[in-house]
């Protein structure tokens, strides 16, 4: 018995018949408890801005009943999301792997920046080393904007083979590159390999949104823990193998593995929503979303947050090589703050309800200043770093998994991949200048210079947490309120 691959239109028109909206007074379903869910039901219903999902329902449901009344009219029909099942689940497993192999592979770029530093790349300062991987994030984010919009016009099946094809030749060629020649890897690391993964990672995230809503936070969780899978097992793969089979052979075992998960990944996925024309491209970026208050001030606070938030995966094991020289441990402090992330990013799913998505996230980022501040600035001592690196993932892990389900919470659900796209390309100038502007702290690498870096990191994610913060109350003014 052979399995489809993705989903075909009879897929869709089954989807279609089963969420035909139906004679009911009921009102639409709210993913979290808001203000028309928790406390004050006395209170006269306002229209806000930062909910218009549910205004989009509301008036969906009367474009059903309207277009009963007339059988000549179009039947419009949202596909709400199942909130589980067979595809959506097997969905998010593709969505995973692609995840691995991409921002996974972004997540572990600590470890090439060791080597380089050591040996590959000698010959060039740690800030110009550094930018090779603040660059690929750079690319990452400022191409989520076109393959958001890309995404909600034509779906999964084509941009995800796609991505796989480019994402692998990236790889082949960084595996032929040369000892010494920096742009090499600017080209086929930061660039052509960035270009192929954002095609694959923001649609994955996006379609979340189109087959979970209550569980939402629990699936993105699941797919960026697949990044911090990657995070984990590339850079014990790098550490591990290029001593023995050299540099370009590790890279090409990477190719393989990426290649495999790519041909599940394009197995698994199911679209759900039927594809539509693709926008002109001045209408790629959905601007319109700042003009809200709360998506403006989330967009921001992501900003200042990002800024410093990736510092760590880059600068924990140079420090450690710094204060404590010869350690076993320092080849492992990537890979445990990217395993302790996977709990991180999954926490979300399980307590967002509870919390609220929007508490949640400022918290985690008021929490991961606090922690470096705390651990990473005040010791270099090995049982400090150590207790840093377990608890700043934990901290740290909600804030990647949180961005998704709270722009898609205050977006109509047919502007999910455009607004998603469109705050991302907003945080890349911020990526693209955090860790470098880390690396001119460490020219020279003291202890002192290293508590310069860390002090940056640490103020410039408090400024992100006041910012989330601000974007909460905005969304809801009861301090005790679930948003």
């Amino acid at each position: 018995m052979s399995s489809t691959p993705l989903a075909s239109s009879s897929t869709l028109h089954a989807d279609l018949e089963d969420h035909l909206p139906t004679r009911t007074s009921r009102p639409p379903f709210t993913p979290l408890a808001s203000s028309d869910t928790l406390i004050h039901h006395d209170e006269p219903q306002q229209n806000k801005v930062s909910d218009p999902e549910k205004y989009h329902d509301v008036e969906a449901l009367k474009t059903g009943n309207r277009n009963r009344a007339d059988p000549t009219a179009t039947l419009e029909v949202p596909y709400t999301p199942p909130d589980g099942g067979f595809k959506a689940w097997s969905t998010v497993l593709g969505a995973s792997l692609v995840a691995f192999t991409t921002f996974g592979f972004s997540n572990g770029y600590g470890a090439f920046s060791d080597f380089y530093n050591a040996e590959y790349l000698s010959h060039f300062s740690p800030t110009l080393i550094s930018m090779i991987g603040a660059l690929q994030v750079f690319m990452l984010y400022i191409f989520a904007g076109v393959s958001g919009a890309v995404f909600d016009a034509i779906g999964p099946r084509y941009l995800i083979p796609s991505s796989g094809i480019i994402v692998i030749l990236s790889l082949l060629l960084l595996s032929f590159t040369q000892p010494q020649k920096i742009y090499q890897q600017f080209l086929c690391q930061s660039v052509l390999f960035s270009i192929g993964a954002t095609f694959g990672f923001f649609p994955a995230i996006a379609l979340m949104s189109h087959w979970f809503k209550m569980k939402m936070p629990y699936a993105v969780g699941c797919l960026v823990s697949g990044a911090s899978l990657g995070g984990i097992i590339f850079p014990i793969m790098l550490n591990n193998l290029i001593p023995r089979i050299g540099f370009g052979w590790t890279i090409r075992v990477i190719a393989l593995i990426s290649l495999l998960c790519y041909l599940v990944a394009i197995l698994t996925i199911y679209p759900r929503r039927p594809t539509k024309p693709l926008p002109k491209f001045t209408k790629l970026l959905d601007f319109a979303g700042f003009k809200d208050p709360c998506y403006l001030f989330l967009a921001l606070g992501s900003w200042f947050a990002v800024f410093s938030i990736w510092n760590p995966f880059f600068y924990v094991g140079l420090s450690a090589k710094m204060a404590n020289p010869g350690s076993p441990l320092n080849e492992y402090y990537l890979a445990i703050l990217c395993a302790t992330s996977i709990v991180g990013r999954v926490s979300p799913g399980l307590i967002a309800f509870r919390v609220g998505r929007f508490n949640l996230m400022w918290m985690s980022t008021f929490l991961s200043a606090g922690l470096i501040f705390a651990l990473w600035y005040t010791s270099f001592a090995e049982a400090n770093l150590v207790t840093f690196v377990v608890l700043y993932g934990i901290a740290a892990g909600p804030f990647f998994t949180l961005i998704p389900p709270c722009v898609a919470s205050i977006s109509p659900i047919d502007k999910v991949g455009a607004r998603l796209g469109s705050i991302y390309a907003f945080m890349a100038s911020a990526c693209l200048a955090g860790t470098p502007i880390g690396g001119m702290f460490i020219r020279t690498q003291t202890e002192a210079n290293f508590k310069h870096l860390i002090l940056f990191s640490g103020l410039m994610a408090f400024v992100g947490a006041a910012l989330l913060f601000t974007a909460r109350m905005l969304r809801d003014r009861r301090v005790f309120a679930i948003v």
